[in-house]
């Protein structure tokens, strides 16, 4: 009697959680639900919908894919927290799964505890750029220029905690220098002002700045990173003028919710090592200036510690810089 009462209670709890050892094995059998919370028609929709169509390949299922935007992408990314953990639900999201636990009291979720990481999707580098007629012709010079001028240099930003503020803190930190930060309502009018000469500079990812680069409207300057990028060749890391500490860039990672079987795990993050590869996938991403994470990378444990390694990077930062969750 006692091991077939053990017998039904470990039944009842595997069906209690949503989904049986069974149907685990099974998985999937039904439409999969990939929750972008960020408005559609963004570069984040963009790189969703792609992974999407590239990872129902091999899971023989659909993917479609809902934009639950508003609070910073907290309203989706909660939706995906409260969801079953039967790996129907999915939270494709980015940096700001880090920087919304610095910035937003009393968040209706924790980032690290509940949900469980597939793996990283993508590793989307940071440039840094100049009003075209920005006197310097090199990074070299524009390091010097940027270090004699600080005071009356400005640097336009895509909001508080945005990526683009962020990666602004680092290069303010890492050079030891005092910018004017000048905030928008998004990276669209800060380049838009870029252009017209109204700041002087601005650090975004390159799928944001690439085509103003490409049409001369803007200069390249550095990439905010440790190495140089396919889509910009000739354009130097700053870590090869010997500048340390900065190194930020906009990843999106794959996450369903807390309690999600393994078996489901292991199948979700093996579509997205497939994804990674997919030579239709690179070919779009670099199109757009980013690129695929690597096969290793699009693991469970390397995205847990790519985003607790983040919020611990990110929250000195942020609060060196003033700025307080509200």
């Amino acid at each position: 009697m006692g091991i077939k009462f053990i017998h039904c209670t470990l039944a009842a709890a595997l069906l209690a959680g949503g989904i049986s050892t069974a149907t685990a094995q099974d998985y999937p059998t039904r439409t999969i639900t990939m929750v972008m919370p960020y408005a559609a028609g963004g570069p984040g929709d963009t790189i969703t919908r792609m992974f999407a169509t590239a990872m129902q390949k091999s899971l023989g299922q659909q993917i479609v894919v809902d934009n639950p935007a508003g609070a910073g992408g907290s309203i989706g990314t909660a939706k995906v927290a409260r969801a079953a953990p039967d790996g129907y639900t999915l939270l494709m999201t980015h940096i700001s799964h880090a920087t919304n636990v610095l910035m937003i009291k009393d968040l209706p979720y924790s980032p690290v505890t509940d949900f469980q990481p597939i793996g990283l999707a993508t590793v989307g580098p940071m440039v840094v750029t100049g009003r075209k007629d920005l006197p310097p012709t090199d990074t070299k010079e524009f390091i010097a220029y940027v270090r004699e001028n600080a005071a009356k240099i400005s640097m336009g930003h895509a909001g508080i905690g945005s990526a683009s503020h962020l990666c602004g803190l680092m290069f303010m930190d890492a050079l030891g220098i005092k910018l004017t930060m000048i905030p928008y309502k998004g990276a669209a009018p800060a380049i838009n002002d870029l252009m017209g000469g109204q700041i002087d500079i601005m650090c975004d990812q390159t799928t944001s700045t690439i085509p103003a680069i490409q049409s001369g409207r803007i200069k390249p300057y550095a990439v905010a990173g440790t190495k140089r990028l396919p889509s910009l060749p000739d354009l130097p890391a700053l870590s090869e003028l010997g500048i340390k500490g900065f190194d930020i860039s906009i990843w999106f990672g794959l996450y369903a919710p807390k309690g999600t079987p393994q078996p489901v795990v292991d199948k979700l993050s093996a579509a997205l090592q497939m994804a990674v590869q997919d030579p239709e996938v690179k070919s779009r991403l670099n199109a757009i200036g980013t690129e695929p994470a690597s096969p290793d990378l699009a693991v469970p444990a390397r995205l847990q510690a790519h985003l607790k390694n983040e919020i611990d990077t990110l929250g000195p930062l942020l609060t060196k810089a003033g700025v307080t969750a509200n």
